[in-house]
């Protein structure tokens, strides 16, 4: 039976359940996060906990459990869920109340659920690379909290889909801010250039872990925003997140980068490859 989390215990999937009147399903009121789990181990879950109770601090909700005991009710789950190789998904709405806009008052104990899920690493999409397609970015102006009213970005993925790529790379009036559910990186000249971390986009974790890498070994790394022309002319292109780790792109529309990926985005993905192993001995 498969394992979940709920209010704090670890119970058959099948047993819970959520009220009509959560206010995720009313209003996509909540935030969540997604830890990566590496031959059993959680990878850069504290950063993936703290920008949690970041975001619900932004949104106003009370996480009543601290963070070290809700961390350790994850890994609980983890270890009864059996899970190996995969992700940790983690989710806090604002409570259970009589649909109405304005927060309750008094407000509400916020509803918490996570369940697990096995994943793979996407080796060969990483060795290959993969394209990506240029949208705008019609999403709200809050994109710093990691929310779960994610239709925007749904719309955005399925752009992708249909035209055939990995990810749809999104701008604002020519400026490019981030794919729909990765960051957005260009390499030119040597130097690697990523929209700065505003409210425009979500400072993803394997970005800011990234980009410290990249730094301690001497990369250039800018987070200065470039536009949808400096994308169609850079020497490299990646996107990245926590499922997909740091994936090259090939290809954006008609525009070819070449047939592998380039030099500095393998350098990275081997950086980022050796923390993963020292942190949770991951091997090939």
């Amino acid at each position: 039976m498969e394992k979940a989390l709920w209010n704090g215990k670890i119970v058959n999937k099948d047993e819970i359940k959520i009220s009509i009147d959560d206010r995720a399903f009313h209003f996509g009121d909540g935030v969540y996060e997604v830890i990566r789990v590496y031959e059993g181990e959680l990878y850069l879950a504290e950063a993936h906990m703290k920008r949690l109770y970041q975001s619900a601090e932004k949104v106003g909700i009370r996480i009543e459990v601290n963070p070290d005991t809700f961390l350790e009710q994850l890994v609980q789950l983890k270890e009864e869920a059996n899970l190996i190789d995969g992700t940790i998904y983690v989710q806090v709405s604002r409570g259970v109340s009589p649909r109405n806009h304005p927060f309750p008052t008094p407000a509400v104990a916020a509803e918490i659920v996570g369940f697990t899920k096995g994943a793979k690493r996407p080796f060969e999409q990483m060795k290959a690379g993969v394209k990506a397609t240029v949208i705008e970015d019609t999403r709200w102006l809050h994109c710093d909290i990691k929310s779960i009213s994610l239709l925007g970005n749904v719309l955005a993925k399925q752009k992708a889909v249909e035209a055939g790529c990995f990810e749809s790379i999104q701008h604002r009036d020519g400026v490019v801010t981030e794919g729909s559910s990765t960051n957005a990186f260009i390499v030119k000249n040597n130097t690697v250039y990523t929209h700065p971390a505003d409210h425009l986009i979500l400072n993803g974790i394997t970005r800011q872990r990234l980009i410290e890498l990249g730094r301690n070994h001497g990369i250039d790394i800018q987070e200065v925003a470039f536009s949808t022309e400096d994308l169609l002319n850079a020497d490299e292109v990646f996107v990245a997140g926590t499922t997909v780790e740091i994936m090259p792109v090939i290809q954006v529309d008609d525009k070819k980068y070449g047939d592998n990926p380039g030099p500095i985005t393998q350098t990275l993905q081997r950086l980022l490859h050796e923390d993963i192993e020292k942190v949770a001995g991951v091997r090939n």
